[in-house]
């Protein structure tokens, strides 16, 4: 591709020689389950949010699973998740036997609409999923508000905002559980999966290790049923290398996200294309960035882009309410209008740290030359993009 849409190796040209020598002290030291490796790698993690505990798990799909689990989620209850999010965000509520009741998103940011949130809470409802959708934080406040009083705990999907913060508070630092993914595609992703849970609760952090190990302690003795779950001691090996650049990635990834603004300017199709918008009490790491393509030529100008060998996205093509996996809940299509109108537009364009200008405009540039001649309709906004 010339240029493609990630590319993880020219990150690790650069750390290679760290990573082979902390790898190289895992292997020496014999301990490659959990481990002082692990232990270090979550102290510095929390310390680097400001967060009281970090857990590690083996991915953060578990850290969900694990989340709902020390929460004591099953049948018969109900948790509220987005519909526009990865599959993992629901799939956890259902393998606990729990219903996953799915919500639109605010058009916008495509994070959780509270309002939509509020509509689809019942008795049942024992449980919120905030996914931090992109890079940028829900609008944590907003949803904190509507349960307060009520017994529903929020759980932050972090997976895409290591980093993030909303109003000066971090992402995973505001819910009372935080979610954090380390897959390789991720802004501190790791050789492989890994996961991290995040709290301020003594009670739930313990609960968390226990769980992550069968239930067991002492060695053999079962408190509970819990699940297989560590992290590799190599893992953390890596992501401990790679944490102390991490914040010199989210500048970089600022930096291509303004660039790309300023290129959609100067090419005169920031009226044309929807371009991602920042809630001013955001601050966005920019995991993604993602445009609006009007509807019915998104999928022709991705081919345009694929046959000019640029590197593109769906996050994501279908709603999960739309996933034929969850067709017994009976949701419509455009039940969720939203998230259904999302699916049809969303189109990803590489941000990674270490793309170059040159690329950024090469793909601008075929952008402009897509819709060259053409009668583009506008998208409809309810806010104006800002960088």
């Amino acid at each position: 591709m010339l240029v493609p849409f990630f590319d993880l190796s020219r990150q690790l040209v650069s750390l290679r020689e760290d990573v082979l020598a902390e790898l190289a002290k895992v292997w020496d030291s014999g301990v490659f389950a959990l481990g002082p490796a692990v232990g270090q790698f979550e102290r510095e993690f929390a310390e680097c949010l400001g967060l009281k505990h970090a857990v590690a798990c083996a991915s953060g799909s578990d850290a969900l699973l694990l989340a709902l689990m020390a929460l004591n989620i099953g049948p018969g209850d109900e948790v509220v998740v987005p519909s526009f999010t990865f599959f993992a965000t629901a799939s956890a509520v259902s393998r606990l036997g729990a219903t996953p009741v799915f919500a639109d998103i605010d058009p916008a940011t495509y994070n959780l609409d509270p309002k939509d949130v509020a509509s689809r809470i019942t008795e049942r409802t024992r449980a919120i999923i905030a996914v931090h959708l992109f890079g940028q934080c829900a609008p944590m406040d907003r949803l904190m508000a509507t349960v307060q009083s009520r017994q529903i705990a929020v759980i932050e999907d972090a997976a895409q905002a290591i980093g993030a913060q909303w109003v000066g508070r971090p992402a995973g630092g505001m819910g009372l559980v935080g979610c954090f993914s380390f897959y390789p595609t991720k802004n501190l992703g790791g050789a492989g999966d890994g996961g991290m849970l995040s709290t301020a609760c003594d009670t739930l952090a313990a609960k968390f290790r226990l769980l992550r190990v069968h239930g067991m302690h002492p060695r053999y003795y079962h408190r509970m049923i819990g699940i297989n779950s560590r992290l590799d001691a190599f893992q953390a090996a890596v992501l401990r290398v790679k944490l102390r650049h991490l914040p010199q990635w989210e500048k970089q990834r600022a930096e291509n996200a303004r660039r790309y603004f300023d290129l959609f300017r100067e090419f005169q199709l920031d009226h044309i294309l929807g371009l991602p918008y920042v809630d001013p009490a955001a601050k966005h790491v920019w995991n993604q960035f993602v445009i609006r393509v009007p509807e019915g030529n998104r999928d022709l100008l991705r081919t345009h882009l694929t046959e000019a060998q640029i590197g593109t996205e769906i996050y994501y093509p279908l709603g999960l309410h739309e996933q034929e996996c969850f067709a017994h809940l009976g949701y419509a299509p455009e039940d969720l209008p939203e998230t259904y109108r999302a699916t049809r537009e969303v189109l990803a364009l590489p941000i990674f740290p270490e793309l170059t200008y040159e690329e950024q405009r090469l793909l601008v540039g075929q952008i402009a030359r897509f819709y060259h001649g053409r009668a583009a309709v506008p998208v409809q906004h309810t806010r104006k993009a800002a960088a």
